[in-house]
């Protein structure tokens, strides 16, 4: 990389690290210390847990529209700023209307897709896979972080410590891509073609890879709900004490996987590649939910699983960036991120229904169903006629 790409990526993967941190750490302690609300309740917890994506994904598009008309570095600010308000309305509150308000205000800082047009803005089309990877590995980063950080931090001084930690971090953030972060030469569009979302709608290459962003994070959430406990039964291993499981298996599987990546674009073989990842994502989830897997095929097929996500992580934003037009890179960006949310959403919600039927097994079912689903958008899309960004 040179000298822009390097201070691009620096930058901005410092921007994610501090931004998810943030989010991560609630996870592990809100339906612990949510509890001591004014009004609470499981569902309302619950809420509080899922507004944040709900918000962010009603507003990727939008603002990454607008980050195509106004440039990046302005949303991401006006984002950032959001976010840091919603996280003080949830460290002020003791009402937990007010938790939800705030997680609501979080998500409105929907800055995603503006963040990764940003990134395709200053990254050579040979680079943007190793960067793409590279804020995959930062997210990964932060929520191992979070995983220590979190309890530690509730413990001290309960949810509003974190929320005062995450507002902090948001302007941190904002500080790093004021002074680090290059803007890019190419001026911003003083308005954007009707056409442009359309034809962005009307390609195939486009929900083939905004498809595989939806259904590689809903497979993730579903996984997380049965996994824990699938970790503590095969493996012994207290829940406390998983983040020495994810940690390491996290890390290395990322280091696997860029050599494999970059064979992969060399090759010229990147369609090939999101199909079997895709169907090797569903399946391997299937196979690692299944009963019938000692503690060590559970770790085995974690690291596979692991490296494949990791993979479709930085070749679909970086196939996508490539594809889409540089005019509306923000809007493309903007429809990938908010389907990503999506996809999380979905597999949260079908995670934990499926669960309760049936178990880890019926679970694993999501897996095998998206296996096929994915199957059937990739032939249905075969055949039509590419669009402006196809």
């Amino acid at each position: 990389m040179n000298s822009t790409e390097r201070r691009a990526l620096l930058g901005l993967a410092s921007l994610y690290v501090f931004r998810m941190l943030g989010l991560f750490m609630v996870l592990p302690v809100l339906s612990v210390y949510g509890a001591d609300y004014r009004g609470s309740t499981p569902a309302l917890l619950g809420l509080a847990l899922g507004a944040y994506g709900l918000s962010q994904a009603l507003l990727q598009i939008p603002l990454g529209t607008l980050s195509d008309r106004i440039g990046r570095k302005p949303v991401i600010f006006m984002g950032l700023a959001i976010f840091a308000l919603g996280s003080v309305v949830a460290a002020l509150t003791d009402s937990v209307y007010g938790l939800i308000a705030g997680r609501v205000l979080q998500g409105c800082g929907a800055i995603a897709a503006a963040t990764m047009a940003l990134m395709a803005d200053l990254t050579r089309d040979e680079k943007r896979g190793l960067a793409m990877a590279a804020i995959g590995a930062a997210i990964g980063v932060a929520f191992m972080l979070a995983v220590i950080l979190g309890p530690a931090l509730a413990g001290a001084g309960g949810l509003a410590a974190i929320f005062w930690v995450t507002a902090a971090l948001a302007l941190l953030g904002a500080l790093l891509v004021w002074r680090l972060v290059p803007t890019p030469k190419v001026s911003p569009r003083t308005g954007v073609q009707r056409g442009d979302f359309r034809r962005l709608l009307q390609s195939g290459t486009t929900w083939r890879l905004v498809g595989g962003v939806f259904f590689s994070h809903l497979l993730l959430t579903a996984l997380f709900v049965p996994l824990p406990l699938e970790i503590v039964d095969r493996l012994d291993l207290p829940s406390a004490d998983h983040w020495k499981l994810y940690g390491p298996l996290m890390a290395g599987t990322f280091l696997l996987m860029l050599p494999l990546m970059r064979a992969v674009e060399r090759s010229g073989r990147v369609p090939q590649a999101l199909l079997l990842g895709m169907l090797g994502l569903g399946i391997g989830s299937a196979a690692l939910l299944l009963p019938w897997g000692s503690g060590t095929a559970l770790v085995a097929l974690l690291a596979v699983f692991f490296i494949i996500f990791n993979l479709l992580e930085a070749l679909l934003p970086a196939q996508l960036t490539r594809t889409a037009p540089a005019q509306s890179r923000g809007a493309a960006t903007g429809l990938y991120a908010t389907l990503q949310f999506l996809g999380a959403f979905f597999g949260g919600s079908l995670g934990g229904y499926l669960f309760g039927l049936g178990g880890a097994p019926a679970v694993a079912a999501l897996g095998g169903a998206v296996a096929c689903l994915w199957l059937l958008l990739w032939l249905l899309t075969s055949e039509r006629k590419p669009g402006a960004a196809g």
